[in-house]
């Protein structure tokens, strides 16, 4: 018996942590690439469209060659959620991938999140071939892209919902070099306590910059209501020869408590609750006197009731002395006061 409830118990705590693992692999999409061959899961979490390519055994995935007019694009095959719970709250997120853009002419790499349903195989003829016209589009697209000028800068913005830039940064290429064919790092962020994207470049190898290049205020959980996105790498050479390559790309949603937040607050509302939690303190104090009251009452009757049973036991009880010792002890008072009679006679009788 104790055999058969301890692997009850043991099968019962198996199943909770399988369930706990399944059900938090369902709410965080992840991955990691840092090659691209066969050994890897690549082909069956990465779908590639267009001219993108896995080249050299896996060392990087290509996504425009030297043609000229050749697009590509790597899009993570599972569509996720960027929102959760109820109100629903944006999920934070980070993407880190190393690069390269060889010549430059084209429109370079961009890193793009689409809704789910849009055809992630048609290239048109706009934006790092997203099909988006100049200005509101079918479908909304964020876009954060990467273009290696002609005259040694590299610019960097972000779209949204358009093939305008939001906002925009040049940069020098002397640092970064990516208009080189070498590696470059960059990072996006998005913030969801503060509903901010943030991106970042540095040299290959070299840290994370502490301060964004640029960043721009935006609440993906209003973008697309509640369809799933996909997350992508795109990528156009237009009319040129320019080659732009994948060496690394990550991916990881990081779920923030709802109580971290960098909002700004309302004075109104924290006198409020201010207030509201000082009733409810003043409430707390008054419940906990009262039961305090009541515990000393019943200790209080409880030990009287106590002392008065130890009375009635105790208090009442007599010496018991054995039937023939209380005889003989009245047989001995009566010869005591029988010889002390008869030796007062005599000493009279003397006189």
């Amino acid at each position: 018996m104790a055999a058969s409830s301890i692997s009850h118990h043991f099968a019962a705590v198996a199943f909770l942590i399988f369930f706990l693992r399944t059900t938090s692999a369902a709410s965080n999409s992840s991955f990691s690439f840092t090659r691209f061959g066969k050994v890897s899961n690549f082909g069956s979490d990465i779908a590639l469209y267009g001219d993108a390519e896995v080249v050299n055994g896996g060392y990087a995935v290509q996504l425009t060659s030297s043609v000229s007019s050749s697009a590509g694009r790597a899009v993570y095959k599972k569509p996720m959620k960027l929102y959760e719970g109820k109100p629903r709250k944006s999920v934070s997120f980070l993407t880190n991938f190393s690069f390269s853009i060889s010549n430059g002419g084209g429109d370079g790499l961009a890193f793009v999140v689409v809704p789910k349903g849009f055809n992630l195989s048609l290239f048109g003829n706009s934006s790092f071939g997203l099909s988006l016209r100049h200005g509101e589009s079918k479908f909304k697209v964020v876009a954060v892209k990467f273009d290696a000028l002609s005259d040694g800068k590299v610019h960097v913005g972000i779209d949204v919902g358009s093939s305008v830039s939001a906002t925009v940064s040049n940069v020098s290429a002397k640092n970064l070099g990516p208009s080189s064919g070498n590696k470059t790092q960059g990072w996006i962020d998005y913030e969801a306590g503060s509903n901010r994207l943030e991106v970042r470049l540095s040299k290959f190898g070299g840290p994370k910059p502490v301060d964004p290049l640029l960043w721009y205020p935006i609440d993906l959980s209003k973008m697309w209501g509640d369809k799933e996105v996909f997350v992508g790498l795109s990528a156009m050479s237009r009319n040129s020869s320019q080659t732009c390559s994948v060496y690394s790309w990550s991916f990881e949603q990081r779920h923030v408590p709802h109580w971290m937040h960098s909002q700004p607050l309302d004075p109104k509302a924290v006198a409020k609750n201010s207030k509201a939690e000082a009733l409810e303190k003043k409430k707390d104090c008054t419940k906990r006197a009262f039961g305090a009251m009541v515990f000393g009452v019943a200790c209080g009757a409880l030990a009287s009731f106590v002392g008065l049973y130890l009375w009635t036991v105790l208090g009442n009880r007599r010496p018991v002395v054995p039937e023939g010792y209380a005889e003989k002890s009245k047989e001995f008072e009566y010869e005591k006061m029988k010889v002390v009679a008869d030796n007062k006679t005599i000493e009279d009788g003397k006189q």
